[in-house]
């Protein structure tokens, strides 16, 4: 009889152990979760913000680092080849790198979202894209803009905050053109 009542004392220590394990489990599982939404609570960067820091690895295996961007005025936008409302400003965006490319004091960067490489290439390939792109590897760049979904554009100044976001695609070329003229102008 005492082998049984030890053995019952051994099975209720063990399933009481087991149940404080599972409701620690429970716990951390639920604070990971408040995390990730107090995470996905933020709001996109703003106006005066600085641009966070960035590392950006381009198809073309250039490297491009925020801070070497200072002092230039700095187009930053967010696209994925699966995206439709991407494909309506792909044109613009192109069309305004252009017009801009050659002064030196403009810098359009493209920052692939959750896409695929080979897809992301036809993609730049189709819509004739030249200026800088990159995936964005592990969404880190997106997470540091916080941003909420594809197409989102920020406009940095030459100081490197935050001077307009634009969510959503553009309607046209001087829509884009009107904000890099007020950034070059201050």
């Amino acid at each position: 009889m005492s082998n049984e009542i030890k053995e019952q004392g051994q099975g209720r220590k063990s399933g009481v152990w087991g149940r404080l394990l599972a409701w620690i489990f429970v716990g951390l599982l639920l604070l990971i979760v408040f995390i990730q939404l107090q995470r996905s609570q933020q709001d996109v960067l703003t106006s005066g913000e600085y641009a966070p820091s960035f590392e950006l690895h381009t198809f073309d295996e250039e490297i491009i680092l925020s801070e070497d961007l200072i002092g230039k005025v700095v187009v930053v936008n967010f696209w994925a080849s699966w995206c439709k409302p991407c494909e309506q400003e792909a044109a613009d965006l192109q069309a305004a790198w252009e017009y801009y490319e050659d002064s030196g004091n403009v810098l359009f960067l493209g920052v692939d979202y959750v896409d695929t490489t080979n897809e992301a290439l036809d993609y730049l390939v189709r819509f004739q894209i030249s200026y800088p792109n990159g995936p964005d590897l592990g969404t880190r760049i997106a997470q540091n803009f916080r941003i909420r979904g594809v197409p989102e554009t920020f406009f940095l100044n030459k100081a490197g905050e935050v001077a307009f976001v634009k969510i959503g695609p553009f309607i046209s070329i001087d829509e884009i053109m009107q904000q890099v003229d007020l950034l070059l102008e201050n």
